[in-house]
C-alpha cells in the first residue's frame, strides 16, 4: 500500500503536503486575511448542518453523476482556480487538469497560474474553464479572454471580489513571491524538502506564465509586482459581465457573490452561473461563510442561474450538505492543493476519490440513490438558517 493509499481523508493529504511543500507556498493556501475568522468559518460552519438519516431503502445502482453548465460531470464538483498550483509541485496545473479530466469533472485555470493557458491546453484533451480578474488593463484582459477562447475553454469565470486586496498577514510575513526570493530561510527549506526542489528543475514554468512577457510592460518579476498593484479595478461595474461574455462567446460564471442583491445583479447582467464565495476567506474578514449564505442566494436566483459554492469543502459530506441546500455543484481549491503537494496528479486523484467515496457512502446513509434527488428533505436541521 502506497503512502497515498494510506490517506483516508483530505486532512491526511494536507499533513503529507505540509511535509513536502516549502512553507511560504503551503501557507499561501492555508491562510486567510486579517484575523482569519471567515477562513475558519468556511470549514467549521458545515458542522451546523445535520443530516436526516433514513433506513430500509433500496440502495442499489446509486448515481453520483450530474451536470454543471449543461455538461455531464461524474460528481457535482469542479476544481477551483488557484493561483499557485504550480508551486505546490512542478507543473502543478497540468497534474491537476489531467486528474480532473480522468475523474470527469471540470478543471479551472487561474489567470495567475504558473503554467500558461496554452501549456495546459496542450497537456489535456478535455476543455477546461478559465478564470479572469477584472483588470484596469482592458486590452490585456481582452487578450486573455481571446486566448482562453482559442484554447477551447468551455466556460469563463469572472472574479468580482478582488477590487482591492485583503491583507493577508501570513503571506506578508513569509515574503511570499513567485519565484521565491533566495534567502537563507528559503535555502534551508529547500534542504528540508529536496524532492520539491529537484522537481522544480524540470518545470515548464516557474513564474506567472499567463502574464510575464504577455502583458504590456511586464517583462520580468520586478515589473510584475508593480503591474499587479495597479491592476485592481476600483471602478468595476456589473457591465463587465456582458462585455466579457460577448468576447468569450460562451458561458460566464461570476465568482465572489456573498449577498442576495449582488446575486440579483449578476443574474440580471447575464451571468450563466454564479459562485457563492468569499475568496476562501482571503478578502473580507468578518464576512459570513459561503455555506451560511448559500440558501439565501439559491432562494433568490436559483430559478434563473446555476448556483455553485466555493469555500470550506473538505469532504463528501460537505459536498452533500451544499447540494442539499441547493447548490448545483461545488468548487474545491485547497483539497486539490493538498493533493498536489502530497503527490502531484496521483495526489489530486486520491483527493477526488476520497471525496467521491465519502459522497457515495453518505448519500446511501441518507436513503438516497441519486445525487440529483438530494435536497432540503435530507437535512434534519440547520443552524445556518437564521437571517442577519
Amino acid at each position: 500500500m502506497t503512502t497515498l493509499d494510506n490517506a483516508l481523508t483530505i486532512g491526511d493529504l494536507k499533513t503529507r503536503a505540509r511535509r513536502r511543500v516549502p512553507k511560504q507556498f503551503f501557507d499561501y493556501s492555508e491562510s486567510g486575511s486579517w484575523t482569519e475568522q471567515t477562513f475558519r468559518a468556511n470549514e467549521s460552519d458545515f458542522a451546523d448542518v445535520l443530516f436526516r438519516q433514513r433506513v430500509a431503502v433500496d440502495l442499489r445502482d446509486r448515481n453520483l453523476a450530474s451536470t454543471m453548465l449543461g455538461r455531464p460531470v461524474s460528481l457535482p464538483l469542479a476544481v477551483a482556480p488557484a493561483a499557485i498550483c504550480g508551486l505546490q509541485i512542478a507543473n502543478g496545473e497540468i497534474h491537476a487538469a489531467r486528474a480532473a479530466q480522468k475523474f470527469g469533472i471540470p478543471f479551472s485555470l487561474s489567470t495567475m497560474s504558473i503554467c500558461s493557458i496554452e501549456q495546459v491546453a496542450d497537456a489535456v484533451d478535455a476543455p477546461f474553464w478559465f478564470q479572469v480578474y477584472v483588470m484596469r488593463d482592458k486590452a490585456f484582459m481582452e487578450q486573455l479572454i481571446l486566448r482562453a477562447r482559442a484554447a477551447g475553454c468551455s466556460a469563463l469565470i469572472l472574479t468580482m471580489d478582488l477590487q482591492i486586496l485583503g491583507q493577508r498577514h501570513v503571506d506578508i510575513r513569509n515574503g511570499m513571491s513567485a519565484p521565491p526570493r533566495i534567502t537563507p530561510g528559503f535555502l534551508l527549506e529547500l534542504m528540508r524538502k529536496p524532492a520539491w526542489a529537484l522537481g522544480m528543475l524540470g518545470a515548464k514554468s516557474r513564474t506567472f506564465a499567463n502574464v510575464v512577457g504577455k502583458a504590456t510592460d511586464v517583462s520580468d518579476l520586478t515589473s510584475l509586482s508593480s503591474w499587479i498593484a495597479e491592476q485592481f479595478d476600483l471602478a468595476l461595474t456589473w457591465k463587465e459581465i456582458a462585455w466579457a461574455k460577448d468576447l468569450f462567446q460562451g458561458p460566464v460564471i461570476v465568482k465572489g457573490i456573498l449577498d442576495v442583491e449582488d446575486a440579483h445583479q449578476a443574474a440580471a447582467h447575464g451571468a450563466d452561473a454564479l459562485v457563492v464565495s468569499n475568496h476562501g476567506g482571503r478578502q473580507l474578514d468578518g464576512a459570513p461563510s459561503s455555506i451560511r449564505v448559500l440558501s439565501e442566494v439559491v432562494e433568490a436566483v436559483g430559478d434563473k442561474v446555476e448556483v455553485l459554492i466555493d469555500g470550506g469543502i473538505r469532504s463528501g459530506q460537505d459536498l452533500l450538505k451544499a447540494v442539499a441546500l441547493g447548490a448545483r455543484g461545488a468548487f474545491i481549491g485547497r483539497p486539490i492543493l493538498y493533493g498536489l503537494g502530497a503527490g502531484g496528479e496521483a495526489g489530486v486523484s486520491r483527493a477526488l476519490e476520497i471525496i467521491r467515496r465519502e459522497t457515495d457512502t453518505t448519500m446511501a446513509l441518507l436513503g438516497e440513490r441519486d445525487i440529483c434527488n438530494v435536497g432540503r428533505h435530507n437535512i434534519y436541521s440547520s443552524g445556518l438558517d437564521h437571517r442577519h
